[in-house]
């Protein structure tokens, strides 16, 4: 990654609705309207780098971050979507008829970096990458949700054709630190790769905006994943108010920190201005390593576990 590239990368999932959309895991209905001013005091903050998925509501995520996509020179934004192998149809050229797609949806002709969203098959679709760079559509490629075997394996598939994984995208958070237990963590600094940290905050749960009186939504991906566990996610909550106080922060920004600490680029789903100023601030706060041990220590102590349901033990 060059140097203009920001230490976080704002995150698209939960705009718009449909199958896997803002509405179904979040609980949200937000338009354009909604986010045009989210959009607006991003690129003000110099936050530029956006995420997104093809599989996001069925394509109304990439369609919302398009049409704002339009008032803005293309060499001022950095964007990151996916082909999700598992809405790719049968035809030989499926991972070039998604691309075609969200390429129409963002109104761009070139995708700065294109992931394979989960390991499917690995032998069949990291080899479809080559021919998207070769032909300049994509700029660099990342791998989500795979784990150190698979990263490794579809970086030799790579190799053979002279190019290489840029990035990889894996949750990670206090909560859950698999992708570092596993050696990924290492295996991205020790080769090179940028590894972006997604669900840094738990889809919200480590923002301190829920608790047992203020529960999430019942019925919602997250409502299901986190209700039953707020009382254990309040010890860390707590500490990371207690960190927060020293910095004037808020709980979201010192586990934004924290993973910026980590040597990961955190992914920030926002919704909000006040989300997108308080992203920008988080990018600058520096932890001690004994606030970063204390913290570590309240999230592996609270014995939560928040493997979702696309997802593996890494």
């Amino acid at each position: 990654m060059d140097t203009k590239t920001p230490k976080i990368a704002l995150g698209a999932w939960s705009w718009g609705a449909g199958a896997a959309g803002g509405d179904q895991v979040f609980g949200n209905h937000l338009s354009e309207s909604d986010l045009q001013p989210v959009f607006n005091r991003a690129m003000e903050c110099g936050l530029t780098l956006w995420d997104t998925a093809a599989v996001y509501g069925e394509g109304s995520s990439e369609r919302i971050l398009g049409t704002f996509l339009k008032d803005v020179r293309r060499e001022e934004v950095i964007l990151s979507t996916k082909f999700t192998p598992q809405i790719a149809s049968d035809s030989p050229d499926a991972m070039q008829e998604m691309l075609d797609g969200s390429k129409e949806r963002l109104h761009v002709d070139v995708i700065d970096l294109y992931w394979i969203h989960n390991p499917f098959d690995v032998e069949k679709w990291t080899p479809k990458l080559i021919p998207l760079v070769k032909s300049g559509q994509i700029k660099a490629i990342g791998v989500s949700n795979h784990n150190l075997a698979e990263i490794k394996r579809a970086n030799e598939i790579l190799n053979e054709a002279g190019l290489k994984i840029s990035a990889v995208q894996n949750h990670f958070s206090l909560l859950h630190r698999s992708s570092e237990r596993a050696g990924i963590l290492d295996y991205c600094k020790e080769n090179g790769i940028t590894f972006y940290a997604y669900m840094v905050l738990e889809q919200g749960a480590l923002t301190g905006k829920y608790n047992k009186e203020h529960p999430f939504s019942a019925g919602t991906g997250r409502g299901d994943s986190y209700n039953p566990h707020l009382a254990e996610i309040e010890v860390l909550v707590t500490e990371l108010k207690k960190v927060g106080e020293k910095y004037n922060a808020s709980p979201a920004q010192i586990a934004t920190a924290w993973a910026i600490a980590k040597g990961t680029l955190p992914i920030i789903g926002v919704t909000k201005v006040k989300q997108v100023e308080e992203a920008a601030v988080s990018a600058r706060i520096t932890l001690t390593a004994d606030e970063i041990d204390r913290l570590e220590k309240l999230g592996d102590g609270s014995g939560v576990h928040t493997l979702r349901e696309w997802e593996k033990e890494m």
